[in-house]
């Protein structure tokens, strides 16, 4: 009761100051940072008007998840620019700093690969995820790793660059198999390569149909004179191309790079699908799906603008979808599937400006400055679309009608099929799980299988032993509900003694705090932990909750189920969900008591190896790791470093004597 007076003290103090704060807000564009009471930074928000924005969300009522947000606010501070452009670059940057929990992230881990050119004397073809300003060309992105793996081994077929990180002193097998031009022993002249990055280029700008037509060519020419094996590398080079790049549906007339945005929004989710169009032809799609809190499309501007602030490789237009999607998705839905391409005809477009020359102008255009609503978040998507073509220098439109909206209704639409097919897999899932935890209650006999409690024990030849409990509810784990034990009455490898022990102190207190019963308990085991466990049970605490055990085979994996007094094995087929679920708790309580063994395991033997030290108590040995950090730092100190800690030559020396004794 103390605990909750006080957070509420805190909390009203907190929005006291909150309150001071928003009558100071000025009446113009930034960037402005939400803080809980940690004082982490949890949001990143842009808006034309500080004070209208910020003031919006301690005024009014909100949805679930912007609710959420503002319910762990504490402090905010904000961020004065001289225009919206500014402000959407700076969120950009401070979403990249600071990575807020509540914000739409682009993570290091989902960073799309690249293929690239390096620019080296004697350059290599390379996949990538880290795109640095090193002069080098880079392709892409790619939607996946396997997409730009396959599509760099095709090249590595074609095209003879080095392979070679470290230049070696004589020729390799890639000389012999001609994908090499050998420049350990070999001059290779600048034009070579100049002539095979252009054709590089070309083919990953869309341009495969013209490579693919010059290695028919050369096929042909190669069986005319009756270069048998050189035709067939040829002819498997093409099938190559074939496989990697299939025939769109998708062209238009020109033959433009474009990238094709479109979004859905649904439960709390958000799905962003990019479809790449590049010389006219869609050649690669890919999809995000991430939760969000704020504003839907001021979200999805924000994904936009931080992908496109670590891409080198820019499209030479971007088309955007105005702030809802439905509509367009409905109007691409109805479009004829029958219809095997989509011509649209597009005007001339400036060339895009480099990664290191995207910077802010001083003068925003007059659709930015519309950019942000002074609602709660509103955008316009006119004023959006303008901001971003400015900073990045590439054109970006929010197509109205047309072609062009169409090509964006296919992406929304995409976009809307895997946010639905999410959450269908999550329904199927769910409903598979809860249907094989009721299954398995028939199988043991029980009317009803909500809660299931599983322990396994773990311990080295006896030492340290530990044992762990799991809870699955409908089948699923509920980790807030597992527990650690550490083994207080057995001494050595005691399996039976150690469950006895876990299983009293569990349902003592369950018992005492009226904690909800399991309508099974699952122990790691056969026959002599089962009875183990309902000796105390019954006999012990008057507890009448069926136990099972599960037994593992030779390779450590789940065997069988074992029920009934005396317990006798149960046939599950493996295939089946109801053995599926009983793997996974049982690989779920071995994985918990095993790193809380590892835990208790480290603890012991730092403890173990300062204590046996005379002169070296708790206090001093807690002093000795907090200052130095670990056992090792210890080993490697002088006599000097000890002083500080009052700590004199003589017991500086025993110390080290001592450790560095038992290491040798």
């Amino acid at each position: 009761m103390e605990d909750f007076a006080k957070k509420h003290q805190e909390r009203e103090k907190a929005m006291e100051n909150i309150r001071n704060k928003l009558a100071l807000l000025p009446d113009l564009p930034g960037c402005y940072l939400m803080k809980n009471s940690e004082g982490t930074i949890i949001y990143v928000g842009k808006a034309k008007v500080l004070k209208n924005r910020v003031r919006s969300y301690f005024t009014g009522s909100h949805d679930g998840k912007t609710q959420r947000l503002v319910s762990e606010i504490r402090d905010f501070e904000y961020i004065v620019t001289g225009s919206n452009m500014e402000a959407l670059i700076l969120e950009c940057n401070l979403i990249k700093t600071h990575q807020p929990r509540y914000n739409v992230l682009l993570k290091d881990d989902k960073t799309y690969p690249y293929l690239k050119i390096t620019n080296e004397a004697h350059p290599r073809l390379e996949v990538t995820r880290r795109v640095l300003k090193d002069k080098a060309k880079y392709f892409g992105p790619y939607p996946n790793a396997y997409a730009a793996q396959q599509t760099k081994k095709l090249l590595d077929r074609m095209y003879p660059l080095r392979k070679c990180g470290v230049m070696p002193k004589e020729v390799c097998l890639y000389y012999h198999m001609g994908q090499c031009l050998a420049p350990c022993v070999k001059e290779v002249p600048q034009t070579a390569y100049e002539e095979i990055t252009r054709e590089i280029s070309s083919f990953l700008s869309g341009g495969h149909e013209e490579v693919k037509k010059e290695l028919q060519r050369k096929m042909q020419e190669a069986a005319e004179e009756l270069y048998f094996e050189r035709a067939k590398e040829l002819r498997d080079q093409i099938m190559h191309i074939d496989a990697i790049m299939e025939k769109q549906k998708i062209t238009t007339t020109d033959t433009r790079d474009r990238d094709v945005f479109g979004f859905a929004v649904d439960k709390g989710w958000m799905c962003v699908q990019i479809l790449y169009m590049r010389q006219g032809k869609m050649v690669q799609r890919n999809a995000s799906v991430f939760p969000y809190y704020g504003e839907a499309y001021s979200d999805f501007m924000s994904f936009v603008a931080q992908y496109y602030s670590e891409n080198p490789a820019l499209p030479q237009e971007i088309l955007l979808p105005g702030p809802s999607a439905d509509d367009i998705v409905d109007e691409a839905s109805s479009q004829s599937n029958e219809d095997s391409a989509v011509h649209i005809p597009v005007e001339a477009t400036e060339g895009a400006v480099p990664l290191e020359q995207r910077v802010p102008t001083n003068e925003a255009s007059s659709a930015v400055e519309e950019y942000l609503g002074e609602g709660a978040g509103t955008v316009d998507a006119a004023g959006g679309a303008a901001a971003l073509q400015e900073w990045i220098g590439v054109k970006v439109h929010v197509p109205q009608r047309g072609l062009k909206r169409q090509m964006v209704g296919m992406a929304a639409q995409n976009a809307k099929v895997s946010l639905d097919e999410k959450f269908r897999l999550i329904e199927r899932d769910e409903e598979r799980t809860t249907i094989a935890a009721a299954n398995l209650g028939e199988v043991i006999g029980l009317d009803t299988l909500h809660r299931i409690e599983a322990f396994d024990n773990s311990n080295i030849q006896g030492t340290n032993p530990v044992s762990a409990m799991v809870v699955f509810i409908d089948g699923k784990p509920a980790k807030k509900e597992y527990r650690k034990y550490k083994i207080r009455s057995v001494q050595g490898p005691d399996d039976y003694g150690t469950m006895r022990e876990v299983i009293r102190r569990r349902y003592e207190r369950v018992l005492k705090e009226n904690l909800p019963m399991p309508d099974l308990i699952v122990v790691d085991g056969g026959k002599g932990q089962i009875s183990a466990a309902v000796d105390v049970l019954e006999n012990e605490l008057g507890l009448f909750i069926p136990v099972c055990g599960l037994v593992k085979d030779a390779k450590h994996k789940t065997a069988q189920l074992m029920v009934g007094d005396p317990p006798e094995p149960v046939s599950l087929p493996r295939d089946s969900q109801e053995f599926y679920l009983l793997q996974r708790i049982q690989d779920e309580v071995h994985r918990f008591a095993i790193s809380f063994h590892r835990e208790q395991r480290g603890k012991s033997m730092v403890t173990s190896k300062l204590d046996a030290i005379p002169g070296v108590g708790e206090k001093r040995r807690k002093m000795l790791l907090k200052h130095f950090g670990s056992i090792k730092k210890i080993k490697e100190a002088s006599l000097e470093d000890f002083r500080p800690l009052a700590i004199g030559d003589k017991l500086a020396n025993d110390i080290l004597k001592a450790l560095r004794d038992e290491e040798s």
